[in-house]
């Protein structure tokens, strides 16, 4: 087997450990017998893991607070299209594979990318181990869901050889360029530049045919948009927004039709409203902003990473 963690040989302790959390011990046990992982390692491990308090502050203010305008200026702007450009142009062939492979388009694959990491700028600034112990077992509202992805990440270093006290990520434990949890990381990311290993953490190349290949398994489809601006003119007719439909449904309905002229079928849709400073804003929205927001459930995130996604196709041309 091989070695499983590497240490170094100062380690400088904080006044917040982990290691005395409630379920710790039954979680090595659990490690050892289905993992046959070695006890005094993740003993070890679990000696040097802090329990982050911030970690619970940060996931309990989520960004989708924020009213839609606010939010949407943190992601589409001049920093993240720029930087999107100079991303694309770097990474251009590897992109035009995956988009040609997977049938996701480029821009999507570049905005997942900016919105997530500014291209790789920013992966996180809490050491993974602690982000993932701390939700596991001291968040009860989602703790058997990180208890999951501390699991995935214990698996995970094992297979990568990763140093625990190195690994970094964001509060939710997500990893590398594309921020992906650690039980996505073993299941979609890919070697795509093949050299041999799979590192979505420093390299760019295996990030692109990472994250086409989770849009691919989630159900992208291919030519197909993912959401459009809409006029309503009768909005009191609405009803209930939370449901696809055909777009003759919409426009029977409640007058629903694209804000621009669409050539194309388009499929059923969902219809989002969306609450400006001094109006409304509708988008029909189609199954790939569904994917989208397999990457993170909020409709908000979904729509940033559309709009980026269409600002950077048009920067382009």
């Amino acid at each position: 087997m091989k070695k499983l963690f590497l240490f170094p040989l100062l380690y400088l302790a904080v006044s917040v450990h982990a290691a005395d959390l409630p379920g710790i011990p039954a979680f090595i046990d659990e490690m050892v017998a289905q993992h046959q992982f070695r006890r005094a390692e993740l003993v070890r491990v679990f000696r040097r893991a802090e329990q982050r308090p911030d970690v619970i502050e940060a996931i309990s203010k989520p960004a989708t607070l924020k009213p839609w305008p606010e939010y949407r200026a943190s992601f589409v702007n001049r920093e993240r299209i720029d930087g999107g450009l100079k991303f694309w142009k770097k990474n251009e062939s590897v992109l035009a594979r995956a988009q040609r492979q997977f049938g996701v388009p480029a821009e999507y694959i570049v905005a997942i990318i900016g919105v997530e990491t500014l291209y790789g700028r920013n992966t996180g600034g809490y050491r993974a181990l602690d982000a993932l112990t701390t939700l596991a077992f001291s968040y009860p509202r989602r703790a058997d869901y990180f208890r999951g992805e501390l699991e995935q990440f214990l698996l995970l270093a094992r297979e990568q050889d990763f140093n625990l006290l190195e690994i970094n990520a964001s509060y939710a434990g997500a990893l590398g360029i594309p921020q992906f949890m650690p039980s996505n990381f073993r299941k979609y990311a890919l070697d795509y530049n093949g050299n041999g290993r799979v590192d979505i953490l420093h390299e760019a190349e295996d990030a692109i045919g990472s994250v086409a290949n989770y849009f691919k398994h989630y159900g992208w489809r291919s030519g197909e948009p993912v959401a459009v601006l809409a006029a309503v003119p009768n909005p009191q007719r609405l009803g209930i927004l939370a449901e696809a439909r055909p777009l003759l449904g919409w426009r029977t309905d409640a007058g629903v039709v694209p804000a621009e002229s669409e050539d194309r079928l388009l499929p059923p849709a969902w219809l989002l409203d969306l609450t400006l400073e001094n109006s409304k804003e509708y988008w029909l929205a189609f199954e790939n902003f569904d994917v989208i927001m397999r990457y993170n459930i909020s409709s908000f995130y979904a729509l940033s990473v559309h709009q980026l996604a269409q600002a950077l196709r048009a920067a382009r041309h």
